[in-house]
């Protein structure tokens, strides 16, 4: 059954974009996730920074 997050504090850094919200134990987390057709690059951080660099890092292969 799939899990349905609010997030907040939404950023976007060119294709990628940055949220925070809270996992299934109620702790915060930083999710990083391409918008890309056909990219598929996500990630969940601990930190915010931590998800911010992986947004400016990220370099798209479905370009």
């Amino acid at each position: 059954m799939p899990i349905f997050r609010r997030f907040r504090r939404l950023a976007r850094v060119g294709p990628v974009q940055v949220a925070t919200g809270h996992d299934q134990r109620g702790r915060e987390k930083h999710t990083a996730a391409c918008t890309a057709p056909r990219c598929g690059f996500s990630a969940e951080y601990d930190t915010r920074s931590a998800a911010e660099l992986a947004a400016t890092t990220h370099r798209c292969s479905a370009h």
